[in-house]
């Protein structure tokens, strides 16, 4: 996607926020250590974000993956009923972001969607490098299967999703559960990364200035995933899996600002070429992380209402 002069896309709404950022003139995460860059991220994921919802069931658990390290989770969930579950894996490019970033979001959308939702908080780079994050993810997703009737839910019942890093987690997550036998119901995949080098055209009109900077992409996936070998691996690049048949109904919601969007339309292009349902939202004049702006941007509240359509009609 190019455009000659992409910033007349924005709404006023966003062009305002980006102004704003630019105001407050902080320090960009690119130059700070990955531990410095977390802090920052965390002290203004909330900022935009709207208030949590007030949920019956909020449970912080720890669940055990197949290296034997205990991975922290949160379980929220409406009321105590055995509700089908979001398997939620956050953004932040898998060096930075938490369970706390995104909790407001995976709150709303179990509420909005009447469901119970897994927020996981996946191994960080570079600590911990490629494919930790993925195995995390999987063993998440294992473990809803095998005891989530045990925690009161309907383990028939799996949907998998995330924003951007955790968006790739989760169409990743897809692909395994497909090969594995595990009938998901829905991969909810907000503006996911999905393929192996930032080389479309999206890429170059939204690099600079529209929040996901090209700076910020090199340096998360320079902490995740030094090997550029690597980077050919479907478990990064869900766009290379040697084919995608069979895997889980999908919906998407894509900003249209934004580096990753011609990489998310692909996917979806590939998803449909193969006969898998596909249900694409793209939000107007938006840029990355917009579903987190949701007291200054129309459009998040929007996708949180057009994700939990999806889940609904995919858990039905």
């Amino acid at each position: 996607m190019s455009h000659r002069n992409p910033r007349a896309l924005l709404t006023p709404a966003m062009h305002g926020v980006l102004e704003r950022m630019a105001r407050a003139g902080q320090v960009p995460l690119h130059v700070l250590t990955p531990q410095q860059a977390r802090a920052a991220y965390e002290a203004n994921a909330g900022v935009l974000d709207l208030a949590p919802v007030k949920l019956h069931r909020v449970e912080n658990l720890t669940l055990p993956t197949c290296d034997g390290f205990d991975l922290a989770v949160r379980l929220v969930a409406p009321s105590d009923e055995p509700l089908p579950v979001l398997v939620y894996f956050h953004g932040g490019g898998f060096t930075i972001g938490s369970i706390a970033t995104h909790d407001a979001l995976c709150r709303h959308l179990s509420h909005l969607a009447h469901c119970a939702v897994l927020s996981v908080g996946y191994r960080l780079a570079p600590e911990h490098r490629f494919p930790v994050a993925f195995e995390d993810a999987w063993d998440a997703v294992a473990w809803v299967e095998k005891h989530g009737v045990a925690m009161g839910l309907d383990a028939t019942r799996i949907a998998v999703g995330g924003d951007s890093a955790g968006g790739t987690l989760a169409a990743a997550c897809a692909l395994r559960a497909r090969d594995a036998g595990l009938a998901l119901r829905l991969q909810l995949l907000f503006y996911p990364g999905c393929c192996a080098h930032q080389d479309t055209a999206s890429h170059k009109t939204f690099g600079h200035g529209f929040v996901l900077e090209a700076a910020h992409m090199d340096y998360f996936f320079g902490q995740y995933i030094p090997n550029s070998k690597d980077r050919e691996d479907w478990r990064f690049a869900p766009l290379l899996a040697d084919d995608v048949d069979g895997v889980a109904t999908a919906w998407l919601g894509l900003a249209e600002c934004d580096p990753l969007v011609d990489e998310g339309l692909q996917y979806a292009d590939k998803l449909r070429a193969a006969g898998v349902a596909v249900d694409l939202d793209i939000y107007r004049g938006v840029t990355h992380e917009f579903i987190k702006m949701g007291r200054a941007i129309p459009e998040a509240r929007q996708a949180h209402l057009d994700a939990a359509r999806a889940l609904k009609h995919a858990f039905a």
